[in-house]
Formats: structure tokens, sequence, C-alpha cells
């Protein structure tokens, strides 16, 4: 049987018979990953830990017809205990993912990984707020997907900004000419937020106000769930309260 070997991070896993679970990983290389990590949900299993949500390890696997078998872990990343220590960093992780799992397998390549890694990284040393690094981690994996939003010309038309509508289901900016009757308008502070967001650019993300990351977080949400195509459970949980998890 053929094996190989890759770094992932453990999205989730699923109980199977008494002492074996099935484990579904985003890896580096290949792609998102189910396999069979066997006994280790006894006590004298010598990876279980390194099986667990929100690690990264180095996995050998050989390769079965529906799932395959991890033989080997080593952690590369034990994040998992400072981010379940902090509610919000908890509840952080828990939309990134869910929001990995969602995407496609023809999506889940080496940049979705390693933003991935870098956001549970974020969390786990308690860099920025986590509703920040979730939101900016929203935004940048819709990107690498190819539904950037639109935060300058019209998603629709093309018409150039600026504009001060914005529509998660058309694309993000819309002129006054294809806004839908009653569509909200978004402040500039808001909309200078996302694009900071979708950039990375942490002074500008750790000074906003706190309404201002409200009402950006908002937005992110509806953009997301929508092009996901279904809801992300997960955000229900998340608060946009500044909390113990930002330092």
């Amino acid at each position: 049987m053929p094996t190989y070997r890759d770094e992932a991070v453990i999205l989730r896993t699923h109980k199977l018979g008494e002492a074996d679970r099935i484990v579904t990983m985003l890896s580096r290389r290949h792609g998102k990953v189910r396999a069979v990590a066997k006994g280790v949900r006894r006590t004298s299993s010598k990876f279980g830990s390194r099986l667990e949500p929100f690690m990264v390890a180095d996995v050998q696997l050989y390769e079965g017809r529906s799932l395959d078998i991890v033989q080997q872990a080593e952690s590369l990343g034990s994040y998992g205990t400072d981010i379940a220590a902090h509610y919000d960093r908890f509840t952080a992780a828990n939309a990134m993912v869910e929001t990995a799992d969602r995407l496609s397998d023809a999506e889940a390549t080496p940049e979705q990984y390693l933003l991935l890694v870098g956001g549970l990284r974020a969390l786990s040393r308690g860099e920025h707020a986590p509703r920040s690094i979730l939101d900016s981690y929203l935004l940048r994996v819709m990107s690498l997907s190819g539904w950037a939003p639109s935060l300058d010309d019209c998603a629709r038309c093309g018409t150039p900004g600026p504009h001060s509508v914005f529509v998660a289901q058309l694309g993000g900016l819309i002129c006054h000419a294809d806004a839908p009757a009653g569509s909200p308008r978004i402040a500039d502070r808001t909309l200078a937020l996302l694009r900071a967001l979708i950039r990375g650019d942490w002074e500008h993300i750790d000074a906003a106000p706190h309404a201002d990351t409200a009402a950006a977080s908002g937005l992110v949400a509806a953009y997301a769930q929508w092009h996901l195509e279904r809801g992300i459970r997960s955000l229900a949980h998340v608060t946009t309260t500044p909390g113990e998890g930002a330092r």
C-alpha cells in the first residue's frame, strides 16, 4: 500500500468504533484529507493529542480507497491549548476551520493551508483581536478561492468608485444605479477597515474603533456565508466584543 507524508492542520475529528477516529485535515500539498487514526482514543496512544483540532502536524499516511490511514504524526504547531483557554479565540478558530472544511477540494491549495496556519498561530499567541483575525482570514480565503469582494469599482457593472453601498449577494460595492432599493450605505471608515483586513494591515486594524470593527464583521460574515452557499454555524458563537483573547 503506497504511503505519503505531508504537513496538515487538523480541522475536525469523529469517533469511529471504540478506539479510533476519523480525522479531517487540510494538508499543504495534498489538499483536504480524511484518514483513520487507529487507537488514538486509548490512553496509551502515542500521537492522539497531535491529531486534535487546531493542531498542525507532520503526518505519514497510507493511501486507502476511501479513507487513508494515519501511520505517524509529529507535532509542528501545538496551538490547541492556548486557543481553547480563551472563549473568543476558540470560537474564532472554530469558524476558521469550519470555513476551510467547507471549501471544495479543488480550492484546498498550499496558500489556503499557509493562511489557516498563520491565522491559528496568531490566535494562539493573542497577537490581535480574535474577531479581527477571523475577519481577515475570511476575506483573504474568499479571495484565494476566486471570490474577492469588490471594494473599489461596482461589482455589477464595473463603474469606478467611490461607492457607498455594499451588497454581499452582488459581490461587494455597488454603484447607485445598480443598488437594490433600500440597500444600506457603508461608512467610509468601515470600508477602509475592510480594505485593511484584506491586506493584513494590522496597524490600521488594531487601531479601529469597536463600532467600525463590529460593522465590518457583519459585512464579512454575510459575504462569506453567501458565497459558501450555506451558513458557517460557528459564527453564531463568535463575539465582536473585545475580550481576553487579545492582548
